[in-house]
């Protein structure tokens, strides 16, 4: 399944964003939860967006500021309510240390009780004190140990790491990713445009017959946001390079 993260397309309202992504032909939408756009909080409202365009929600991202378990068990209710597969977590501030604990004690008895996946991404490279990781739980043994992962190839990356070795520890633990290339430098361009073998990776993940979505995440900038012709004529791009890598290689 190929979904687009609503966070490609932020700026936009939640309505046009389902409907730019219905006119790309994408099969359904990676919620990402913003704490400033009151869209993306309102449950009710995307489930009648979900039902209007016939767009499922595949995920739901956790706020990318969220240090507390209410606001995780939020993440949770929400994609119960929305029938989404996956909850995307980010790793904790590293001196979060209650947070921390929690995340490794209760996600697992809730996985169990809510049924759903909760998925730990990879972390970005920021360091705290220009020594330490900004994040906690933010190395491959530690995402292993999650058991449920999430992969940002971008952020991959950003910490010079193989993409395939990176693919190969995770993949009996992979349930989402989000899929974006690094050009000139700059991250989160569209997956066809730059240094990552994304080509390599998706057949990987065929051949691997992976069982998750498949999520694009780019910059809004990458998309020209702001020309709607422009912008689903990228989403067109970034869907026929997913379709040519992943869709028409042979399992």
């Amino acid at each position: 399944m190929l979904t687009l993260s609503t966070d490609s397309l932020k700026g936009y309202g939640l309505n046009r964003i389902f409907e730019l992504a219905k006119e790309a032909g994408y099969d359904g939408i990676d919620l990402q939860v913003e704490p400033d756009l009151y869209d993306t909080q309102n449950t009710e409202y995307i489930r009648k967006l979900s039902k209007e365009y016939e767009l499922p929600i595949q995920a739901v991202k956790a706020r990318y500021d969220a240090n507390s378990p209410r606001e995780v068990t939020e993440a949770i209710e929400m994609a119960k309510e929305l029938d989404a597969k996956v909850v995307v977590i980010q790793p904790p501030k590293l001196l979060n240390f209650k947070f921390v604990g929690w995340l490794k004690k209760e996600i697992p008895k809730l996985r169990t009780k809510e049924r759903i996946s909760i998925a730990l991404e990879n972390a970005p490279s920021k360091t705290f004190l220009g020594i330490f990781p900004e994040r906690a739980l933010s190395n491959l043994a530690e995402l292993k140990e999650f058991k449920h992962a999430c992969i940002d190839t971008s952020r991959v990356a950003e910490k010079s790491e193989d993409i395939m070795r990176v693919y190969k520890s995770l993949r009996n633990y992979l349930v989402h990713i989000h899929l974006s290339n690094v050009n000139r430098g700059k991250k989160y361009a569209m997956p066809q445009e730059g240094i990552l073998p994304l080509e390599s990776l998706l057949a990987k993940l065929k051949q691997d017959q992976y069982p998750g979505a498949i999520s694009i995440k780019v910059k809004p900038k990458f998309l020209d946001a702001g020309n709607d012709e422009k912008v689903i004529k990228h989403l067109k791009e970034c869907k026929e390079f997913y379709e040519k890598y992943y869709v028409n290689v042979d399992a």
